[in-house]
């Protein structure tokens, strides 16, 4: 499984906070089955400095992976960014610092939980002209998408894919957020599970019990899709594949 949204780089947001967690989050990753993680600390987010993408975060990703080659973890950390949007990222992801997923066509973006449906889908729209490709994080969790999942229809229709959280799934933020994740993954609307991991221990990187439920629930050739197939194709920078 390829994990394309955690906050697994030390020391540069809310996530890990220091190298040797970020080693641990890579064990309980390895253990769940992941063999790839983007890592996408908090970009231009509230509360958070710019924390655009530099050189320190291209050391930090090269310290993380030679930890994790030294202590022979056969999991390799790509670069990305969770970018919290305002009309300022559009040229923030011209000149790099806002990093797209692996450098790719992609990139991760995050609302306000509490924005009106008509601010998210004009924010949509402003993301999709981009000419790069919007992948929205965990949509369940928008107070929008939990009143009426005809919000997360009218996100696709304005070109952007869906990540959900693994934790949704199990109720980890709330039942609204669980009961917006299952009905989008009934109506065939998500395009990624992901962790979401900000720590080894709550919030962790372990998402085989969530590829096991969507596996049992709904058919294991669309949890393959969500959690390694269009994974794997937004590392090559491919066209994702729609159920």
């Amino acid at each position: 499984m390829i994990d394309i949204h955690c906050h697994i780089l030390s020391g540069v947001d809310d996530g890990s906070y220091c190298l040797s967690e970020s080693v641990e989050m890579a064990r309980v990753a390895v253990e769940s089955g992941t063999t790839d993680i983007i890592a996408t600390p908090h970009t231009n987010a509230p509360g958070i400095d710019l924390n655009a993408w530099d050189d320190s975060f291209d050391a930090a990703l090269s310290e993380l992976n030679s930890a994790l080659e030294k202590d022979r973890i056969p999991l390799k950390i790509h670069p990305g960014s969770e970018i919290y949007f305002t009309p300022g990222v559009l040229q923030m992801l011209k000149t790099g610092e806002a990093m797209t997923l692996n450098r790719s066509r992609y990139f991760l973006i995050e609302f306000d939980f509490y924005s009106r449906e008509q601010t998210i889908l004009d924010q949509c729209e402003m993301a999709a002209s981009s000419g790069l490709v919007p992948v929205v994080a965990h949509p369940e969790r928008y107070a929008a998408v939990q009143e009426d999942v005809q919000t997360a229809y009218r996100m696709k229709r304005m070109g952007c894919l869906l990540q959900l959280n693994s934790g949704s799934l199990f109720g980890a933020f709330g039942r609204g957020a669980q009961a917006a994740a299952n009905e989008m993954l009934g109506d065939t609307l998500a395009d990624f599970i992901a962790s979401d991991a900000h720590s080894p221990y709550m919030r962790s990187p372990f998402i085989a019990d969530a590829h096991e439920m969507v596996s049992d629930v709904y058919s294991i050739d669309y949890s393959d899709l969500l959690f390694s197939w269009n994974p794997g194709l937004v590392l090559a920078d491919k066209e994702i594949v729609s159920y």
